[in-house]
């Protein structure tokens, strides 16, 4: 469970694409979020709420316009992406964008222990590595023990979301940032990759912020939920609350709330 520590603050963060054209799109506005040390977080919203704006604020992608971020107590908020980094595990939608494909799954994994660290000349992978790797990689449930020498471009996308979560893990970072990372996966795998998920967060003590399209998933895993709308949260459900929501209420909430309908909203009823 969580302890009060925040390990995530986002205060007063704004941020418009295209400011002064036609186009102009306030995609934050104002945002206000804590998380404790060991949230896991689901972050739900119609197309154009702010959900992935608000990841990628998170993560560096572009700077804010206003408001402050800060990891662990950390503020964050000039940094760029790269150095984020360190602070940040992420795991795209695209299960093509965590890993390289033309490198072997045991290379992919020691790339991400090395992260961070001082680049040396060494190459190469030490037996007590393969071994670590092994015992990780077991912990999948997918055979990839079998295979740390195959070419990660052999695998399907539901392995190598699942290899990318534990890369993505690997250094134990301060926060996951999931961006739909189970969008691009057929229903069974999507299942499967959750699961892992589940156990990864619970088993490092990770703090988890998970944007999807999926109310289900969204309901299911994690032990708080967020709904966006216009760039700022409108519903913020923790614990047992959480525990007891179902679909039909979070969508009369949605409605309610927001005042949009969300009948014809099909991103939310995937």
């Amino acid at each position: 469970m969580s302890d009060m520590r925040p390990m995530l603050e986002l205060h007063g963060v704004y941020k418009t694409f295209n400011p002064g054209t036609v186009n102009e799109k306030r995609a934050l506005n104002g945002l206000e979020l804590t998380l404790a040390d060991g949230d896991f977080v689901t972050v739900i919203g119609s197309n154009g709420a702010g959900k992935s704006t608000a990841l990628n604020a998170i993560a560096g992608v572009w700077p804010v316009d206003a408001g402050t971020i800060l990891i662990d107590g950390e503020n964050v908020t000039g940094l760029p992406e790269y150095k984020r980094a360190r602070y940040l595990g992420r795991v795209f939608q695209d299960p093509m964008n965590g890993t390289a494909a033309t490198m072997e799954i045991q290379e992919n994994l020691a790339l991400a222990l090395r992260r961070g660290e001082k680049r040396t000349l060494r190459r190469g992978i030490t037996k007590k590595e393969q071994e670590q790797y092994r015992e990780l990689l077991k912990t999948l449930d997918l055979g990839l023990e079998e295979r740390m020498t195959a070419k990660v471009g052999l695998l399907s996308g539901g392995q190598r979301q699942a290899l990318t979560l534990l890369m993505a893990t690997l250094k134990k970072p301060k926060l996951l940032l999931l961006d739909e990372h189970t969008a691009a996966l057929d229903p069974k795998t999507a299942e499967k990759v959750l699961d892992t998920t589940d156990n990864i967060i619970r088993e490092n003590h990770l703090t988890a912020f998970m944007v999807t399209h999926n109310m289900k998933d969204a309901i299911a895993h994690g032990n708080r939920l967020i709904m966006m709308n216009e760039g700022r949260i409108i519903f913020d459900v923790a614990g047992e609350e959480k525990k007891r929501l179902t679909m039909a209420e979070l969508l009369d909430k949605f409605t309610e709330i927001s005042g949009n309908s969300i009948t014809n909203d099909s991103v939310l009823l995937a």
